[in-house]
């Protein structure tokens, strides 16, 4: 089942302008950009406002924020905006079109890492595999399909997981270009030290693969491949520092109390579970032989999916770059690329069309927000001015919502800012702790709190003296201290 060759490109030039090189990558760019400006998922995580806030602050002080401006718990502490670039682009598709220009945006970015990953894997497999296979990587990506910092670096994973691929079938180390790729990824996402990571692995191949004569010239210009990666990671506004970042923050015992930082929870079928039985089918029905490092690269990308639900879409994009090349040698081993021919180009040109109509019709009809699981505006519209200007303690998820309001929260999503002890106080608190939940309350002097309608902690506030309900609907609940107003 497993080769210790690396897979050899046998595909001619080309394939590169057959359907996978021209239509396909066309059409599912076009497809995913549609689906995003669609999809209401897209506008529901809280962390969106902050980001959004935090752009804002940016562009209006020509600065890149080092401290808490938002907080009344951090306010002034030491924070490190990684994400910098990211938010400058998210504010200044706010402040262009509203919430519509941050959804264009990131449907570009989403039609942009599947155009890419369309065309990589285009070039081995056929048609109904293709499509079957894109369908499969955009289902296990959908539960990431937010607002936020990760959805705009995807294209750049493809771009990069792609160039190291070419490389390898080209049997040469990677351009230095490639290498640049890294300063936009580094200021845009830590998820960037992946990349680097996914050296480590080719180079190593590269080495196997190549003869003894040729090991040490191989070796100087992956080395040298990797230095220049490296260095370009390096030019952010916070240096090596930053590059530590992503470390600390995945040695945080806080995460596990975050969603995104879960294990995967399979009492639900979903699509991460039906890609993998998916795969496997094919795979042992058909023999499919996968290169030995690749193997074990694809198996650590299923450990790091299994542990954390974040990363089913670095699975997703790398592992189907992974498997194209072996799966379509096991299904159509005789297969031949397609003609070229103009129509392809067509295809081109028609889905570019086809996004500008989208796109019109998504700034044509504006993007309004209303009540939603991160987005409590009925029940803030409800908390009197003199109120707001308190102290509050608020759901983890509505910090955001807060923060674009000019409410001052408790917490919001920025965990490594906040640091493991404090979130952890939190959440103890929000199990509910009615002892750590009054220690909290009068710690900061909080005259009010918002919470989540479903959180047991409503119960607690309800039945605590000294406190009254002021308002609450389906999404959220607001208490405040008798005295506060």
């Amino acid at each position: 089942m497993v080769s210790l060759a690396p897979p050899l490109d046998a595909r001619p030039a080309a394939a590169a302008r057959s359907l996978g090189g021209f239509a396909a990558p066309a059409l599912a760019g076009l497809l995913a950009f549609a689906f995003v400006l669609a999809a209401p998922q897209v506008l529901n995580d809280g962390d969106s406002w902050w980001h959004v806030a935090a752009g804002g602050w940016m562009l209006d002080h020509r600065r890149i924020l080092h401290t808490d401006v938002f907080s009344y718990t951090f306010a002034g502490r030491p924070w490190h905006t990684h994400e910098w670039l990211a938010e400058l682009l998210m504010a200044a598709a706010f402040r262009a079109a509203g919430w519509s220009g941050v959804v264009l945006l990131y449907g570009a970015a989403m039609g942009a890492a599947m155009a890419i990953l369309a065309r990589r894997i285009g070039r081995a497999l056929p048609p109904l595999s293709l499509a079957l296979a894109l369908l499969l990587a955009f289902g296990c990506i959908s539960p990431s399909l937010l607002a936020r910092p990760h959805l705009l670096a995807l294209p750049l994973l493809a771009a990069w997981t792609a160039g190291l691929l070419g490389a390898r079938d080209k049997g040469r180390a990677p351009p230095l270009a490639l290498a640049a790729l890294m300063v936009p990824w580094a200021n845009v996402h830590g998820g960037y030290v992946m990349g680097l990571a996914l050296i480590g692995p080719f180079a190593l191949e590269a080495l196997t693969a190549a003869k003894p004569d040729a090991r040490v010239a191989t070796f100087r210009a992956w080395a040298l491949f990797g230095i220049a990666s490296l260095a370009a990671s390096l030019i952010t506004p916070f240096g090596f520092s930053g590059l530590l970042f992503p470390f600390q923050l995945l040695g945080m015992t806080s995460l596990a109390g975050v969603g995104e930082w879960r294990p995967m929870d399979f009492s639900r079928i979903g699509p991460l579970e039906i890609a993998l039985v998916a795969s496997l089918y094919v795979m042992l029905q058909r023999g499919v032989r996968v290169p030995a490092l690749r193997l074990v690269l694809l198996l650590v990308l299923l450990h790091m999916a299994l542990q954390h639900n974040r990363h089913q879409i670095l699975l997703a994009m790398i592992g189907a770059m992974l498997l194209a090349e072996p799966l379509g040698q096991a299904l159509a081993p005789d297969r031949k690329a397609a003609p070229a021919g103009p129509v392809r180009r067509g295809w081109v040109a028609a889905c570019a069309a086809a996004a500008l109509a989208l796109a019109g019709l998504r700034l044509a009809v504006p993007i309004v927000r209303v009540d939603g699981p991160s987005a409590p505006i009925a029940a803030l519209a409800h908390v009197p001015a003199a109120l707001r200007i308190q102290p509050v303690f608020n759901d983890y998820g509505f910090g955001g919502y807060l923060i674009a309001q000019g409410v001052r929260p408790f917490i919001d999503g920025r965990t490594d800012m906040y640091g493991d002890a404090f979130t952890n106080a939190y959440f103890r608190a929000g199990r509910p702790d009615p002892a750590k939940l009054d220690a909290l309350l009068a710690r900061w002097k909080v005259s009010w709190t918002l919470l989540a309608a479903g959180d047991p902690t409503v119960g607690v506030m309800d039945r605590r003296p000294g406190w009254r309900r002021l308002y609450a609907d389906r999404y959220a609940v607001v208490h405040a201290r008798d005295g506060s107003l």
